[in-house]
């Protein structure tokens, strides 16, 4: 494995936990350092970090919000 991809992974929380809670990914990222790429789109997938899935969140709470306040009319 490519010690940049060491570095991130270790600077990063999210990342090395999901490395360490999915240690099949050692195998794939000293295959090919192209592989991170996909090890961050499945690390992002997983804790919901896109930025489709916190628009959602927040739309989401927007609607809590809304449901709150028209309940107490």
């Amino acid at each position: 494995m490519q010690l940049e991809i060491q570095q991130k992974m270790k600077e990063t929380k999210n990342m090395y936990q999901y490395f360490k809670e999915n240690s099949y990914w050692i195998k794939e990222l000293n295959r090919s350092g192209e592989n991170y790429k996909k090890f961050v789109e499945a690390m992002k997938d997983l804790y919901h970090l896109r930025i489709t899935d916190k628009v959602s969140d927040t739309i989401d709470n927007i609607d809590l919000i809304s449901s709150f306040l028209s309940a107490f009319k």
